[in-house]
């Protein structure tokens, strides 16, 4: 039943986790620097984590923070610094031979650069030129639909807000943000099946669950601080059941940092039963336990699905139940790769669960039937009502720290019309009504040459995106690209005719405005709105708060033309927070409320069992399983993050719980594949994909045998993104697939390659 036994590798977590967190926090801060951030994250009144989107627990811990929030937040206090004399030592083209790590550790942008067109290096600009030039480009286009403007989810409340204003009074829904990559395809089957396309649970729930399905997801190294509370479910009796290809560390056993007694008896065992499904395999998987349940309920009738629930709250349960009859076992297992036995274990934990939550990640998400993956999620809450009940439901976990709250406050290019009537009621303004571009049509608009100006609030576009070729190519046809950030990345080398390069406050440091000193609010994975307060001193006196330059863009953008007193708002951030609360429902005193210790949970009607679909019940729905045909010598390769990096942000070249050190080329295999292909351990590589009639290739990787089903592959992102085609992906969300590419592996051309470091 592919059942975690292996007991012969440390656990996850552990002292191995703090003293990593120790040295990185150290070499780039000091101690005494250290000790003062990181007393202070995800505490009251102090800075929310720049990293992921856990929620805070109601009692927190002195050192309230993991392995790797430590990291995120030393890679964003750092002592280093970047400023216009590293650009005049430095030419764009020098820069672009750099790899990623070396160019993020170079430190804090500390003033405003720009770098003229025709011109191969980026020199010192005044804020107000740096605005006026930017007003100039945008109001020369032909349209404002000539302009995209991205958003990263490390965007607070009020800069998204403010972002989003300024966007649509210039004339355009435009809005693409990383939201399109990563868990679009769970907010549109979520809206689907039960009305809202958030999970319904919160951190309270995890201490009343009876059992914990966690599918497509690497919580030990993407959300640390998620173990701990897997572990105390584990430890009071929870049981865990865990879907995924990788049979990562920390699903299999977890030692929590903070804890003597698990540092001495090795840990907590995590899974209780581990399904090894194959890439894409995910739909498969959960018709396997579905199937295995309705056999149950045949055994039993009336006992093991909820069938009031079913009766009163839910709509196409009959055709979804003709399905899975449908589906033989025959097709489940070979789709899946995973046995009828271990499906018939993992619906009987199910069945004998009252409360079940199921969480998931990117590894749902992100294929090209991630929506079905999502849904099926969805179909197997509903058949035990596992939905509405304290305890229980749906948990979508995010990556970054507000990317659920960037979309709340109408960072999206389809916005519902009712935000658009609210918008236009509080600010007297004509809201935009065309959908604007996500983010593949924004790459491929740039491309067309029918986008022309690029800015980018936050995140690393350029490396982020599939196609690494494709995407630099259309940036580089844009008159102007601009980049609000706060460390040097790739993006800001990848530039159009024109760029601009506008430095910002981290969420670490102190935020002070013409009222005086501010803070913001972010809302992580369960909803719950929260403030975030930075105590140390700007990284330079030039740095401006993201809120302060998007109020500067505006006012020169939209000059005279504007209803919105932009000084006003950024002058003190209550007066943003008041607006929000007339405009986005749930918000309302969003000013009281926020400042309550521990902020304020959104209201779900789905909590209630109140359906905002368009029958006003909960959907089952019909999904195909998944078809991959793959030739001979083609694997099905996704791309995963090492325990050593934050989305793009790359940390270190060691990924410690999959025993990698000094090198991220590489690709993980399955070792009976590595045999069949002719291959070896330690071998250079090359990959290729084909799809569209277009081929792409990176070269020199290293292969890594792994415990991992046959015929896969794993490869680090964003080292693979150049094999990800931008038009492969999910039809209903438009996701790109990067977890469903498939690939030929093959020895290497040549040696070299490789980014220097």
């Amino acid at each position: 039943m592919n059942e975690p036994r292996d007991r012969r590798a440390p656990p996850a977590g552990g002292l191995g986790s703090a003293l990593s967190a120790l040295r990185r926090s150290r070499r780039e801060l000091g101690v005494t620097r250290a000790v003062k951030v990181l007393s202070w994250l995800n505490q009251e009144g102090g800075p929310d984590c720049p990293g992921c989107a856990w929620p805070d627990p109601a009692e927190r811990s002195p050192a309230e923070f993991c392995e790797n929030g430590a990291k995120a937040v030393a890679h964003e206090a750092t002592r280093r610094r970047v400023g216009p004399e590293f650009f005049a030592r430095h030419t764009v083209s020098e820069l672009l031979e750099r790899s990623d790590h070396w160019l993020e550790q170079q430190g804090r942008l500390t003033h405003p650069v720009a770098k003229p067109k025709g011109s191969d290096r980026y020199e010192a600009i005044s804020w107000d030129a740096a605005f006026a030039r930017i007003g100039e480009v945008l109001r020369g286009l032909d349209s404002p639909d000539q302009a995209i403007f991205y958003t990263s989810g490390r965007t607070s409340n009020e800069a998204a807000f403010l972002y989003q204003l300024f966007v649509r009074q210039f004339g355009t829904n435009n809005l693409p943000d990383c939201s399109n990559m990563c868990h679009e395809s769970s907010s549109t089957a979520l809206a689907e099946a039960i009305g809202v396309g958030k999970g319904t649970v919160g951190l309270a729930d995890f201490e009343r669950s009876d059992a914990i399905f966690v599918l497509g997801q690497n919580p030990g190294t993407n959300h640390p601080r998620m173990m701990s509370a897997l572990r105390a479910a584990k430890k009071r009796g929870c049981r865990i059941v865990s879907i995924n290809p990788l049979r990562e560390r920390a699903l299999v056993r977890f030692s929590h940092p903070q804890s003597p007694g698990d540092l001495l008896r090795g840990g907590t065992e995590i899974t209780d039963l581990f399904l090894q499904v194959r890439i894409g395999g995910d739909v498969a998987a959960l018709r396997g336990i579905e199937k295995a349940l309705f056999a149950l309920e045949g055994r039993s009738p009336g006992r093991v699905l909820d069938w009031h629930f079913i009766r009163e709250h839910t709509r196409g349960f009959d055709a979804f139940r003709a399905e899975v009859e449908r589906t033989s076992w025959g097709e489940i297992e070979e789709a899946s790769g995973v046995s009828k036995r271990a499906y018939e274990a993992a619906a009987a934990i199910y069945a004998a669960a009252e409360r079940v939550i199921a969480c998931w990640a990117m590894g749902l998400t992100q294929h090209r039937h991630g929506v079905a993956n999502v849904r099926e999620v969805a179909n197997l809450l509903l058949l035990r009502g596992n939905i509405g009940r304290p305890g229980a439901g749906p948990c979508p976990v995010r990556g970054h720290s507000n990317v659920q709250g960037d979309r709340t406050m109408g960072i999206c290019e389809r916005p519902k019309p009712e935000f658009l009537d609210a918008l236009a009621r509080e600010f007297y303004m004509v809201p935009p009504q065309k959908p604007g571009f996500d983010t593949v049509a924004a790459i491929e608009a740039m491309h067309a040459g029918r986008a022309r100006a690029f800015v980018s609030l936050g995140g690393n576009f350029a490396v982020a995106t599939p196609d690494s070729a494709f995407t630099h190519a259309a940036l580089r046809r844009c008159q102007l690209t601009v980049q609000i950030s706060t460390k040097l990345n790739r993006s800001h080398l990848v530039t159009g005719d024109e760029a601009i390069l506008l430095p910002c406050l981290g969420r670490t440091e102190r935020d002070v405005q013409a009222n005086g000193p501010q803070f913001v609010t972010v809302e992580d994975s369960m909803s719950v709105v929260h403030r975030s307060r930075g105590g140390l001193e700007p990284a330079s006196p030039q740095l401006r708060s993201e809120p302060a330059i998007v109020a500067g863009m505006a006012r020169a953008v939209l000059g005279s033309g504007t209803s919105v007193p932009w000084e006003e708002l950024v002058a003190n951030y209550d007066r943003i927070r008041d607006r929000i609360a007339k405009v986005v429902p749930g918000f309302e005193n969003m000013n009281r409320r926020v400042r309550r210790p521990g902020g304020f949970v959104l209201p779900s009607a789905a909590r209630q069992r109140r359906f905002e679909t368009p029958s006003g019940k909960a959907e089952f729905s019909v999904n195909a399983l998944p078809q991959t045909e793959l030739a001979r010598g083609e694997l099905l390769m996704m791309t995963i993050r090492s325990h050593d990096q934050f989305n793009t942000t790359i940390y270190g070249f060691d990924d410690r719980y999959r025993g990698v050190s000094g090198d991220r080329r590489v690709v993980f295999l399955n070792p009976d594949d590595v045999e069949q292909l002719g291959l070896a351990a330690g071998q250079r590589v090359d990959l290729s994909s084909h799809f569209g009639g277009t081929a792409r290739v990176v070269r020199d990787f290293r292969v890594v045998p792994f415990d991992l089903p046959r015929r896969c592959a794993a490869t680090y992102f964003p080292e693979a993104n150049a094999l990800v085609p931008v038009d492969s992906y999910d039809a209903g969300s438009r996701t790109p697939a990067f977890k469903s590419v498939v690939i030929r592996v093959a020895p290497a051309a040549a040696p070299g390659g490789r980014a220097p470091a």
